[in-house]
C-alpha cells in the first residue's frame, strides 16, 4: 500500500534582535517553538541572532545569512521562519538567497489562523487578514508584475500593469469580505440585544494565547471547546450559557488569544469577534501565573484592549483576573499568590486551576460580586397574583430576604443591577414605587 501522506514541512527558525532591550527571553524562544509546532512543522533548529548591522536588502548581516543557509540545507528544511517583521523586498531576496520558502512572524501567525478557522465567520476573518497582508506584499519587485496589458489605438494608453490589476483584484475581494463581516457584526448585535432584553449578563474571557482560556471556558460552561497546550488552539468565537451562584443564567464568551506583536491585520480583521468582548458586562483576564513572562504577557493583553477601546469607541468593561495554572506552581508560590489575590491588586483577582477546578467556585462568586456592584436594593410587597414577578426576581436578581405576611402578601427584598431594575419596572409597572416617578 502506497503511503500518500505528504511529508511534514521542516522549519529552521531565527529570531533577530538588535538591542539588549529586545533580546529574546527563554519564554519567547519557547513561544516561537510552540507557534511552529502549531503549524504542524518539524522544528530543525531555533536560535536568536544578534544583528549588529541591518542589511536593508535581507535584514540579516552576511555571516548570519551564510550560517542560516548552511543550516537550512544541512537539516533538509523546506521553510525558513524569521520571527520578526520582513518587508516584501526582504522576504523576496531571502527566498532567492536561501532557496526555500520564507515567512515572517505575521505570515506564521496567519498560517496558523488559516489552519484553526472552522466556522464561516472565522474563515472570513482569516481570509480578510490574509488578503490585507498579501496586499502589502504587492510591490514592484516581482518580474511578472511589470507586464503591460494595453490595447491598440491612440485611446488605449500604455495599459494596466499586472501590479495594478492584482491590487485591484485584491481590493475587490477585500471589499466583499468587509461586507460579509458587516453582516456578521449586525447578526452579533441582534444576538447581543436579545441577551440584553432577556437580562442575561455576558462575561468574556480574554488573555494571552495559551493562558488556559478554553480550558477554563470548558470548566465553567461544561462545553467541549478544543483546548490544547499550544498557541491559538481557539480561533472561532464561542458563546455558551452557564449558571452563577444566585443570579442564575449568564453567557460566557471565549475569545481568540492575544500575543506579543499581534499583527495589525489580525486586530482589524477580528474586530467583529473582539467587539463581543468589548460589549460584555465583565471581562475575565485569564493569566498564566506559572509563566515567567506573565507580567509582559498581561501588559500585551492590556495594550490590545486599549487599542480596541480607541478604535471601537466603546468603553472598556470592568475587569477581574483569573490567575490560572495554580496546579503548575510550587506550593509556596501558590500560597503567596493566593494571599496576594486576597489583598489589594489592580484588578480583583482569584487564583484558579482550570485543569483541576481549584478556585473556580470563588471565581464565580467574584464574577457575581462584580456584576452586582452598583446594584440597588428594592423592597416590594407581592400579592397572591404576583407570582410571575416573584419568579422574575429570583431568576434575575439576588433575593436577600423574603417574608410571608399575615394578609397573605410576601415582603421581598432583592438586589438588582441598574439594567435589570429598569427591566423589572418595565415588565411590572404596577410594582414601581410612586416616589420613582
Amino acid at each position: 500500500m502506497i503511503d500518500r501522506t505528504p511529508a511534514p514541512e521542516v522549519a529552521g527558525v531565527v529570531i533577530p534582535w538588535f538591542t539588549p532591550a529586545n533580546r529574546p527571553t527563554e519564554d519567547r524562544l519557547e513561544e516561537t517553538a510552540g507557534l511552529v509546532e502549531a503549524l504542524g512543522c518539524e522544528l530543525a533548529f531555533l536560535r536568536a541572532e544578534h544583528v549588529r548591522k541591518v542589511n536593508s536588502a535581507v535584514l540579516l548581516s552576511g555571516g548570519i545569512l551564510e550560517r542560516l543557509a548552511e543550516d537550512l540545507k544541512a537539516s533538509g528544511c523546506t521553510i525558513a521562519v524569521i520571527d520578526g517583521d520582513l518587508t516584501p523586498v526582504q522576504q523576496r531576496n531571502l527566498e532567492q538567497r536561501l532557496d526555500v520558502k520564507v515567512i515572517d512572524r505575521t505570515g506564521l501567525i496567519l498560517e496558523i489562523f488559516g489552519l484553526r478557522a472552522r466556522t464561516k465567520e472565522g474563515r472570513l476573518q482569516v481570509e480578510l487578514a490574509r488578503l490585507l497582508y498579501e496586499r502589502s506584499r504587492l510591490v514592484r519587485t516581482w518580474t511578472h508584475l511589470e507586464r503591460q496589458r494595453g490595447g491598440s489605438g491612440f485611446l488605449s494608453g500604455p495599459g494596466e500593469s499586472q501590479l495594478e490589476a492584482d491590487r485591484r483584484m485584491l481590493d475587490d475581494k477585500i471589499l466583499r469580505l468587509r461586507r460579509d463581516l458587516d453582516d456578521v457584526k449586525r447578526t452579533r448585535a441582534v444576538q447581543r440585544a436579545g441577551r440584553k432584553r432577556a437580562g442575561k449578563p455576558v462575561i468574556a474571557l480574554v488573555g494571552y494565547t495559551n493562558a488556559g482560556k478554553s480550558t477554563l471556558f470548558n470548566r465553567i460552561s461544561g462545553a467541549n471547546v478544543f483546548a490544547r497546550d499550544m498557541p491559538f488552539a481557539t480561533l472561532d468565537p464561542t458563546i455558551r450559557r452557564f449558571d452563577l451562584p444566585t443570579l442564575g443564567e449568564a453567557a460566557l464568551v471565549d475569545t481568540v488569544g492575544f500575543i506579543t506583536d499581534l499583527p495589525t491585520h489580525l486586530i482589524d480583521s477580528f474586530q467583529a469577534t473582539l467587539e463581543e468582548a468589548m460589549q460584555a458586562d465583565l471581562l475575565v483576564h485569564v493569566r498564566d501565573r506559572s509563566s515567567s513572562a506573565d507580567l509582559d504577557q498581561a501588559e500585551d493583553v492590556m495594550t490590545v484592549l486599549d487599542r480596541l477601546q480607541s478604535e471601537t469607541g466603546l468603553p472598556l468593561p470592568p475587569i477581574i483576573e483569573a490567575w490560572n495554572k495554580a496546579d503548575a506552581l510550587p506550593p509556596e508560590r501558590a500560597e503567596a499568590l493566593e494571599y496576594s489575590a486576597r489583598g489589594e491588586t489592580e484588578h480583583p483577582s482569584v487564583l484558579v486551576s482550570a485543569l483541576t477546578g481549584q478556585g473556580v467556585e470563588e471565581l464565580l462568586w467574584l464574577i457575581e460580586q462584580m456584576l452586582l456592584k452598583g446594584a440597588k436594593e428594592i423592597e416590594v410587597d407581592l400579592g397572591p397574583g404576583d407570582g410571575k414577578a416573584r419568579a422574575w426576581l429570583h431568576r434575575n436578581g439576588d433575593v436577600i430576604a423574603e417574608q410571608a405576611q399575615d394578609n397573605g402578601n410576601v415582603h421581598l427584598v432583592a438586589r438588582l443591577t441598574q439594567d435589570r431594575l429598569g427591566q423589572f419596572y418595565a415588565e411590572f409597572p404596577a410594582l414601581r414605587p410612586s416616589t420613582d416617578g
